[in-house]
């Protein structure tokens, strides 16, 4: 019998009540997204990009939004500063370990609470 294939592997995390602060660190969150591509073993194409949300526009949404690029697809994260939130979105068309990433996330942020999907993308592709 045939393995299945899929295109991608996409994880989803949900961090509640990170270290006060580090929501609104664009530093820490430069450092994260540029240190997570190594310890998962990806390829950055190109450095992160991280940004601050404009309050202005975006009332009650203040925190940070960034990316960083990779052979293998992309690595997200938004935070919410008064809240102490944070969502990230690894992708990528290479395996990797989820307990890596949930690990290095948890050393980072200190967390909470951590909330996981993990999804197979292009069930179909192959």
């Amino acid at each position: 019998m045939a393995k299945k294939q899929v295109f991608g592997f996409e994880l989803l995390l949900d961090c509640y009540g990170c270290t006060p602060r580090v929501c609104n660190d664009i530093n820490h969150c430069y450092s994260f997204l540029d240190k997570l591509v190594k310890f998962i073993g990806m390829d950055k194409q190109e450095e992160p990009t991280v940004f601050r949300t404009d309050r202005k526009r975006f009332p009650g949404k203040d925190g940070l939004s960034g990316w960083v690029p990779l052979a293998q697809s992309s690595i997200v994260i938004h935070t919410l500063s008064k809240h102490d939130y944070i969502s990230i979105d690894v992708y990528s068309c290479g395996k990797f370990s989820k307990a890596k990433v949930v690990q290095f996330v948890k050393k980072h942020f200190r967390p909470k609470r951590v909330e996981t999907q993990y999804i197979e993308r292009g069930k179909h592709y192959h």
